[in-house]
Formats: structure tokens, C-alpha cells, sequence
């Protein structure tokens, strides 16, 4: 329940618009490429007068479609209801409970809650980390812009310098996952050639692999010092990540599709891997991220960010297993003030709610039909 002390909001209603942003670097992965990044904007406004923001990733302009009309109903049901973001989580849950609790269902209540946290905090007059009992101490990042699937290896080179350049980042990742593991090498050492020993490079195979593979690249990456090894198999094949996990030297790391806490739990639990980092837009927004990080603590467990990078880092901030951040520049475009980084970290500022406010020139520019 929300603090006595906090002041009330009640929620009134919510203006939900769509852009399609261009990407400074393309997503490109063994399973899909991205060039123009499709985002659901969310204003949740109050009786009280105070608006809560934030935005949800459609990938896909039909994904911000599908997502829509599930916001709004939620929106909808909640409306006249104080916001109390655990009670109306649990709500959205047992209205949901027939359509299940994964996928669409699950991002449309994250993103409600998420938008609920921005709004208390901004009434609180706090930044949502301070709200959530974490502290504003820079969040370390690492660079997730670009590093996809290109057999230019000059190119490639070039684009990890100025990745490390974009912030003196010191932690940059690598997909990984080309049709052979010599290219797959080559790529690697082609990067770390360019960046030096002294950054660190997680690598992602973006669930391209069959077991079998993933256990032969796994093997030779043994020898290579990267820093994880992210989603080498299919995300809900535990049994194969636990082996994975069991027989290789270098971290697994999964979680971005982890569909609420449980599913995190469960994938601990089968020791399926060695770090998490759940997404907030799946996790259940800050209301599951906080069941999680609960989880993680319990079980010792490094935690780190999917995305979100804005909100994920108050978030983060509040995490008593903090790993590292996951910084993306997607929504830079449509945002008044995007999240600074430097150092190679993320900084939060004193501004109350998450700092997401919109800039509404760029969102004219960027919008398209819902």
C-alpha cells in the first residue's frame, strides 16, 4: 500500500499516441533486424492534476497496434481508483487471468504500472529511485547501441571505438551468431582489437542456437574472456540453459523474456543461469521489477537491466544485486531530456518521476496512426 505520507492521485484517464523512430544504429540479430524503433507512448493523467509518463517497445508498428486497446481497457477498469501501483497490479492480474499472463497482457500492464510509478513520484516531488528507498549514485552502463550481425570487419571495428567513445563507456556488447563460429571470432577479435583488453564485452546470441551449437561456440568463447553469454538457446528451454550453464566457464545470462517474477524464480530455481536481467516491459513493470530483484537478493544473484534504460535505472538503483545497466538510445528522439551517460554510467537526476517528459516537435514528426 502506498505510504500514508505520499500524497493520493486518483487516476482519471490516459492518451496513449505512436511513433516509429529512426535507430542510429540498426538492430541486427540472427533472428531479426530492426532500423526504425516502434514506441507506445503512455500519459496517465490524475484527477489531482498530475500527469505519469512512459512508453512501451511495439518493435513492430503493428506491436504498438496490438497494445493499445489492452492499455486503455486496463485504464479503463482502474479509472476512478486511487493509485496504489501493487494493488492495482494484483487487479490487473485477476482481470487478466483468462487471457493469461504473459505476452501482450503482461506489457500492457507494465506499462500502466510503470506510468503509475512516474505519476506518485512526481507528486512525492522525488525521483521514482528515491521513492522505491535506492539512492541516485550513477548506475554503471554498458553501450547496447549497434555491434549487429555485419561481416565488415572494419566497419565493425570502427563502430565499437565510437560506441566507446559515446560516453567513455567501458562495457560494450557484441551479437553474436553468424552462419559459422570462425565469422562469429573473427567478429570478436575484430572488436576487441579496436576497444583493448580493459573493456568489457558481453556477448548475445539472441536465442539463435540450437543446444549442440550453443555448447560448441560456448566452449570456444571459454578462451576468449568474454563477459557473458547471453540467450545462447531458445529463453523458455531451461533444461538446455542449465546445462549450458553447468558446463561452461563463462556466465550465462537470460531473462529478458522472463513473462513476471515467477518465471525468473523458476529459471533460479533450475540454476538455468548465472545472471538475470528482466525487462521491465515483461517483468511486470517496477511492481514485478521489485518481486524480482526480492528474488535475485534471495538467491544471490547479479541482476541487470533489459532495456528501458530511463526507468531501468532507478530501478536498478533500488536492486540489492545491481549488476549493469543495458543503455540504448532508441527513444533519445522523442525525449525532452535524454538520459545523460557519462563515465560509462547512467546518471539520475533530481527531478521527480523517472524523467520522462516528451518533446512534443519530435513526436509530431515521429507519429503514426494507432
Amino acid at each position: 500500500m502506498i505510504p500514508p505520507e505520499l500524497p493520493k492521485l486518483t487516476i482519471r484517464d490516459v492518451t496513449l499516441r505512436a511513433v516509429r523512430v529512426p535507430m542510429a544504429h540498426p538492430l541486427v540479430t540472427r533472428v531479426v533486424t530492426i532500423e526504425n524503433m516502434a514506441l507506445l507512448l503512455i500519459d496517465l493523467t490524475t484527477e489531482e492534476g498530475v500527469t505519469g509518463r512512459t512508453y512501451l517497445f511495439g518493435y513492430t508498428e503493428r506491436g504498438t497496434t496490438y497494445l493499445a486497446p489492452l492499455v486503455r481497457d486496463l485504464v479503463s477498469a482502474f479509472r476512478g481508483e486511487a493509485i496504489d501501483p501493487v494493488g492495482l497490479y494484483a487487479k490487473g492480474l485477476k482481470a487478466l487471468t483468462l487471457f493469461g499472463h504473459e505476452g501482450l497482457t503482461l506489457m500492457a500492464l507494465s506499462g500502466v504500472d510503470m506510468a503509475c510509478w512516474d505519476a506518485l513520484a512526481r507528486a512525492a516531488g522525488m525521483p521514482l529511485a528515491a521513492l522505491l528507498g535506492g539512492g541516485t549514485d550513477p548506475v554503471p552502463a554498458y553501450n547496447s547501441n549497434g555491434l549487429g550481425l555485419t561481416d565488415d570487419m572494419d566497419a565493425l571495428a570502427d563502430e565499437a571505438r565510437r560506441l566507446v567513445d559515446e560516453a567513455d563507456f567501458k562495457a560494450v556488447k557484441l551479437r553474436l551468431g553468424r552462419e559459422t563460429w570462425d565469422q562469429d571470432l573473427a567478429a570478436l577479435k575484430a572488436v576487441r582489437d579496436a576497444v583493448g583488453a580493459e573493456v568489457t564485452l558481453p556477448v548475445d546470441f539472441n536465442q539463435g542456437l540450437d543446444l549442440d551449437e550453443a555448447l560448441r561456440r560456448g566452449r570456444a568463447l571459454d578462451s576468449e574472456g568474454v563477459y557473458w553469454i547471453e540467450e545462447p538457446i531458445v529463453f523458455d528451454d531451461l533444461e538446455g540453459s542449465a546445462r549450458l550453464a553447468a558446463e561452461l566457464q563463462t556466465p550465462i545470462q537470460i531473462g529478458e523474456n522472463f513473462y513476471g517474477p515467477r518465471a525468473m524464480s523458476a529459471a533460479i530455481e533450475a540454476k538455468a543461469c548465472d545472471y538475470v536481467m528482466p525487462d521491465l516491459e515483461r517483468i511486470g513493470g517496477v511492481t514485478g521489477w521489485l518481486c524480482a530483484a526480492a528474488i535475485a537478493d534471495d538467491a544471490r544473484v547479479p541482476m541487470s537491466s533489459h532495456l528501458f534504460p530511463e526507468v531501468s535505472a532507478h530501478a536498478m538503483a533500488a536492486t540489492p544485486t545491481a549488476h549493469w545497466l543495458e543503455y540504448c538510445s532508441w527513444a533519445n528522439l522523442v525525449l525532452e531530456t535524454p538520459l545523460r551517460v557519462a563515465g560509462g554510467h547512467a546518471h539520475i537526476t533530481e527531478a521527480p518521476g523517472t524523467g520522462l517528459d516528451w518533446n512534443e516537435d519530435a513526436v509530431a514528426r515521429y507519429r503514426v496512426d494507432l
